[in-house]
């Protein structure tokens, strides 16, 4: 089985990566914008490089034309929804256009290609404020340029499979963590502020924004396992939760990453990091991936937590910890 990654070198991508290389019947080619030997996630692997930027048409006909894959998933996208608000128009058109040219050349190759879209739960915004958990039926509240990027990702995934039959599968992630995330999401955030500060690299001072928001996250590694099953055993048309069905409160996120520090860190606020229309509370429902694959998150939240401040300190040469507590 050939298949294709776009965004392969990225945090979720490299980890989709790590999940394919334990299935030996699996040929991996991956989209990347830098050339190989400057990908560290795929280089010295057995994974093919397409080197090509996704907003070009022409490009993404050459790479699908030559993978020709049985699977594609397509992860890239600009994802920080911080970012969306300051340049609304750079998130919408990389996404958004990167996503048409993919599809287009499936197309025009006329590939039997089955195709994963990664949209996201921000598509959601506000619903569920209530306590209740979120469906794929839930009506979207896209509360920032970043989710109304995926609104149109999602959208276009099924107008392409009914208007010209692609067997495409949606997924709507809610936030997944886990090691080599980079910097400018909450838990890699606060994991490299105590690993500095026990490096002795910055002073042992955590700055934080909201902390009573809560959130549904799922492990990294575990979101992957879910991806794969939905590209290959998923509904074409149909779209998937992909989540753990229960929410944390970011100050538990951050009291347990406290607790595994080897140094007393005082917490400071900062109004930097207050992002505009934050939602109170998301938690999703993963009935419609659990019936139809049989998934479920296997990776408990502070061992999550734990692996992600011990990539941290390995980045810097620091000793890991050894194991995390349970709730």
């Amino acid at each position: 089985m050939r298949v294709l990654i776009t965004g392969a070198g990225g945090f979720v991508g490299g980890h989709l990566v790590d999940h394919l290389l334990t299935r030996p019947e699996i040929e991996i080619h991956a989209a990347v914008l830098e050339p190989p030997g400057q990908n560290p996630r795929l280089d010295d692997r057995p994974v093919a490089q397409h080197m090509l930027d996704l907003r070009q048409p022409d490009a993404v006909r050459d790479a699908l034309a030559s993978a020709r894959p049985d699977l594609l998933f397509h992860l890239a996208a600009l994802a920080d929804v911080g970012a969306s608000f300051k340049d609304p128009w750079h998130t919408l058109e990389n996404n958004i256009i990167a996503q048409i040219n993919v599809l287009e050349a499936v197309r025009m190759l006329r590939l039997p290609t089955r195709i994963l879209i990664v949209s996201s739960a921000e598509i959601y915004g506000s619903a569920g404020k209530d306590g209740q958990p979120i469906d794929e039926h839930t009506p979207f509240q896209p509360a920032s340029p970043y989710s109304v990027s995926k609104v149109t990702q999602d959208m276009l995934g099924l107008q392409y499979f009914l208007a010209y039959n692609l067997p495409i599968v949606r997924v709507r992630p809610f936030n997944h963590i886990g090691p080599s995330q980079r910097g400018g999401f909450v838990a890699a955030d606060f994991a490299s502020q105590i690993a500095l500060a026990e490096a002795g690299q910055r002073e042992p001072v955590i700055d934080v924004g909201n902390l009573s928001a809560e959130r549904d996250f799922t492990d990294v590694r575990d979101v992957v396992r879910a991806y794969y099953l939905l590209a290959t055993q998923g509904e074409p048309g149909e779209a998937y939760n992909v989540c753990s069905g229960r929410a944390y409160s970011i100050q538990y996120l951050l009291d347990t990453l406290l607790s595994y520090s080897r140094l007393s860190i005082q917490v400071r606020q900062d109004p930097a990091r207050m992002r505009p229309s934050d939602v109170p509370r998301r938690v999703g429902d993963a009935s419609a991936l659990q019936a139809r694959t049989g998934w479920q998150p296997t990776i408990p939240f502070e061992q999550t937590l734990l692996d992600i401040l011990n990539d941290w300190r390995a980045r810097l040469g620091l000793e890991p910890q050894p194991a995390a507590h349970q709730e």
